[in-house]
Order: structure tokens, then C-alpha cells, then sequence
């Protein structure tokens, strides 16, 4: 029993060694993060996967490695949900509390994609996307996770990512200040929009 707790207690290490990491190897990090937050049912689960989205969406090098990002991020997602199934999800209490205590809350994702890190650093996407539209709350995350896992192909993220023209336009300008408010209302029909999810994690401007 004791190895789940210490892959646990790695998987939830330092945010900032995660961040020194080649970028497919902190995608898939972030993954197996997101899949004990997941099975575990972190209250923070949501505001994780939305900025762990982001930090793949904002990161990515080129087209083809967002791809390989994007499948490396759902399998291991997949794989470490159902390894907590699978040993009836011990130790949940104390991992629940090391992911709620993540450095990575700390970050702010501006409404362009553009990541304000706890460190202060700054990362610009290669192209701004709408970060509104990168992560459903209500979405059916075990469902989802069950299928990848089993061999499903991962499709996670389908955001509205500008030309290089339409950026442009911004002159270069940095997002302005954030207001912190949930993303966008909820409108339950056969394809729900974005829930009322209280992420306060989107801003417009800058501060």
C-alpha cells in the first residue's frame, strides 16, 4: 500500500522543479497530478485541470508536440485515476490535502492564455486562444478517464486559437488586469455551455 502514497508524494512535488522539466515530461506530470485529484475528488479538481490545460495549451513548442501533449497529459490522467480504483483509493485524505496546497494556484491565467506563474514569470502562447474554452466543470471526467484508459482516443481540448493576424492587431499589448469572477454562466442543454464553476483563475487585466 505504501508505494500509492509514495508515487503520490512524488507526483504532488515541487511545482517549481515540474516547471524545469523538458515539456512533454511536465505534461505528463501534470497528468498523473490531475488523475489522483480526480479519483481522490479534490474540491480543487477543476481549477487544476483548467490551468493544466492552460500551462500545455501556453508551453507547447510547436503544433505537433501540443498533439503529443495532449494524449500524454489524458493517458496519464487515465492510468494513475484508475490505479487509485484499483487500490480502493488509499491515503485520499492526504493526498487531497497536498493538491490542495500546490504552488500552482497560486498562478493567474489571463483570458488570452497568457500565465502569470507564482514566480512571476510570465509565459505568452504562440498564439492567443480564448482560455474560456479550454475546460467544462461538469464534463463526465471518470467516463472520460475510464474510456482513454481502455484505449479511447484523448481529445481534451478544442479552444478558438487566433491567427497570427488576428494577434497582431493587439500591437504585442500584455492582457489587461484580472477580474475574478466564474468563466461563464451555465445553460444546461444536450452540449452544456461552461458552468457557473466559481474559477476565478480568468482575468482580462492586468494589475
Amino acid at each position: 500500500m505504501w508505494k500509492y502514497v509514495l508515487s503520490a508524494v512524488l507526483c504532488l512535488g515541487s511545482f517549481a522543479a515540474r516547471a524545469q522539466m523538458p515539456y512533454l515530461e511536465e505534461v505528463r506530470a501534470l497528468g498523473a497530478i490531475a488523475g489522483q485529484g480526480l479519483a481522490c475528488g479534490s474540491s480543487k479538481y477543476d481549477t487544476f485541470e483548467l490551468l493544466a490545460r492552460a500551462i500545455l495549451l501556453t508551453k507547447s513548442p510547436s503544433d505537433k508536440l501540443q498533439n503529443d501533449a495532449i494524449y500524454a497529459y489524458s493517458e496519464e490522467k487515465a492510468n494513475t485515476y484508475m490505479s487509485k480504483e484499483m487500490d480502493g483509493f488509499y491515503e485520499c485524505a492526504l493526498i487531497n490535502r497536498r493538491f490542495d496546497n500546490q504552488e500552482i494556484f497560486k498562478a493567474v491565467l489571463y483570458a488570452d492564455g497568457t500565465i502569470k506563474m507564482p514566480d512571476g514569470q510570465i509565459l505568452t502562447p504562440r498564439k492567443p486562444y480564448d482560455a474560456t474554452m479550454i475546460y467544462k466543470k461538469n464534463s463526465t471526467n471518470l467516463t472520460k478517464a475510464k474510456a482513454i484508459y481502455n484505449g479511447s482516443e484523448a481529445k481534451i481540448l478544442k479552444v478558438n486559437v487566433q491567427d497570427d493576424a488576428i494577434a497582431a492587431q493587439t500591437g504585442g499589448r500584455q492582457p489587461q488586469p484580472a477580474v475574478q469572477k466564474p468563466v461563464v454562466k451555465a445553460v444546461q442543454t444536450e452540449v452544456p455551455e461552461y458552468p457557473d464553476s466559481g474559477i476565478g483563475h480568468i482575468s482580462r487585466k492586468k494589475r
